[in-house]
């Protein structure tokens, strides 16, 4: 037996009606062993997002389930600890992994992928703008969405990591207009005044459909990247050009649904308009993950593209912090800092 710690980790303990509460989980001491030939990190950064809300439920999906009791596994940043000898992985190197919610990870050095630290670039960053969400926006907007240069663009959840970079990404390839809802004034401002969105709305302060209709003008929309679902992509379907396209992300305002969610009433423009509505998931396209950061690393770096984060402090507020990103708490990433 290698090197041995101990550490807290949070734990499923019931699966949620509705929106989860801190009765959900639990956080449990555990002593961590790494048995001989194995890494052990020990966990700077933690993710958290809102896919995970569905993996507490245990119903079919394109990934199984968090299991009650276990450790609610996702990307994590850490910093090596051990290796074995003759490991590519050495001690002080900052990794990625899937190994989730705990302070102390271990496993086979495939489950690490080192990353070189960039400069003027915060390490949280590969979990966010140049990680999962971030490729998720660059596949959604460009593969899925295909976007052309002077094409107006519309994103909901605006504000949130993916969205954020949605809108930046528009910006960086040329787009005509880009538009962006979000919850509240402040994040409404924020999206126009930091990350350089044409128009911004608060969903909230009346129906999508006339908000969305007054920012396009008469110019309509050609791209939707749909973050939330509902009512925002029943706006969209309205305010789309013919031949337009609707990326299909997340239905956020779905996940925490008891009852089961209705479709859009309109649908049926989709026929007339001759529109593409394409569901995806970033799992399929890691082959783009090169050209992703050859491209947003430098322009995170050169202030071309703002990373925004909410940062909640040590791993017991994981809860927390999950809760509060299904209810629009985060600005950008929600990240947990161990």
């Amino acid at each position: 037996m290698g090197d041995q710690v101990t550490g807290r980790e949070v734990r499923l303990a019931r699966r949620p009606s509705g929106v989860p509460t801190q009765a959900d989980f639990e956080i449990a001491m555990t002593t961590v062993a790494a048995p001989v030939g194995q890494v052990l990190v020990r966990n700077l950064f933690l993710s958290v997002d809102p896919y995970m809300r569905g993996r507490m439920n245990d119903a079919p999906s394109y990934v199984p389930p968090f299991q009650l009791g276990r450790v609610m596994d996702g990307g994590a940043l850490g910093e090596v600890i051990s290796a074995p000898a003759g490991s590519p992985l050495s001690p002080g190197q900052l990794v990625l992994h899937n190994l989730g919610w705990r302070e102390y990870a271990v496993g086979d050095q495939q489950a690490f992928r080192v990353v070189d630290p960039i400069p003027g670039v915060r390490p949280s960053a590969f979990l966010g703008a140049l990680g999962m969400p971030g490729l998720t926006a660059y596949i959604g907007l460009l593969d899925i969405g295909q976007l052309a240069a002077g094409e107006s663009v519309f994103v909901s959840g605006a504000a949130g990591a993916v969205g954020g970079m949605v809108g930046q990404l528009a910006r960086v390839h040329h787009a005509g207009r880009v538009i962006g809802s979000a919850g509240s004034e402040a994040k409404v401002e924020h999206l126009v005044r930091d990350l350089g969105f044409d128009r911004a709305f608060n969903y909230r302060d009346g129906p999508v459909v006339a908000q969305l209709a007054e920012a396009c003008g008469d110019g309509g929309i050609d791209i939707y990247f749909d973050n939330v679902g509902g009512e925002q992509l029943e706006a969209a379907l309205s305010c789309l050009r013919p031949q337009g396209r609707v990326a299909m992300c997340g239905a956020i305002s779905q996940y925490n649904q008891t009852e089961a969610a209705t479709g859009p009433r309109n649908l049926s423009l989709a026929v007339g308009k001759r529109l593409r509505l394409q569901g995806f998931l970033v799992s399929d396209h890691m082959h783009r993950q090169a050209a992703f950061r050859q491209e947003v690393a430098p322009a995170i770096a050169d202030g071309l593209i703002r990373v925004d984060e909410t940062v909640v402090e040590s791993i017991e507020n994981m809860p927390e912090a999950m809760i509060g990103m299904l209810q629009g708490a985060n600005l950008g990433k929600m990240v947990v800092k161990v």
